[in-house]
């Protein structure tokens, strides 16, 4: 009976050490919320952090909401980047003087203000990181756009950016 009882002790240590080898590892990378917000007078219709779509965000706010998700690094190293493509409508209060919606004055109107969309794309730094949070993407006068994944919101204490809510576009950009 002890031989017996040595044996299955001896297949269960075995069975037990091999299992061992199918625990997952922890994740490299993490799919994180997308959010953004607009510093200018400008509307951005839309943007993507590394192809992943973040919302629609209002003249001088925060908008739609998370949209999800674009993968980062759990942990943030030097030399993080993401891809940060966007459409922005440099005026879009325009609308208020068109025809009614759904006239075919109205999508005249529209395909001529659409025609006056600008589209970027910029490769952005993400700022430090101890705990991987939502990417926050802020978009600036000029075209610039800054962009964190801290586990905070803008306005605590350790957030990486301090940009007021509304920055005015100046007469000349610099060139990028």
């Amino acid at each position: 009976m002890s031989r017996v009882l040595i044996r299955v002790f001896w297949l269960m240590l075995i069975g037990g050490l091999s299992l061992q080898g199918c625990t997952p590892p922890k994740p490299v990378r993490l799919g994180t919320p997308i959010e953004g917000y607009s510093h200018t007078s400008a509307a951005i219709h839309r943007f993507s952090v590394n192809g992943a779509g973040g919302p629609n965000l209002a003249p001088y706010g925060y908008g739609g909401g998370q949209m999800c998700c674009a993968s980062l690094p759990v942990k943030w190293h030097p030399g993080l980047t993401v891809v940060v493509e966007w459409e922005k409508d440099p005026d879009p209060y325009a609308s208020a003087n068109w025809p009614p919606l759904g006239t075919d004055g109205y999508r005249a109107a529209y395909k001529l203000h659409a025609a006056k969309y600008t589209r970027h794309r910029a490769v952005v730094p993400v700022a430090p990181y101890e705990r991987l949070g939502a990417i926050d993407v802020h978009f600036l006068p000029c075209n610039q756009v800054a962009v964190s994944a801290v586990a905070m919101l803008p306005g605590q204490p350790g957030y990486p950016f301090n940009f007021p809510q509304k920055m005015q576009e100046p007469a000349t950009c610099p060139e990028s």
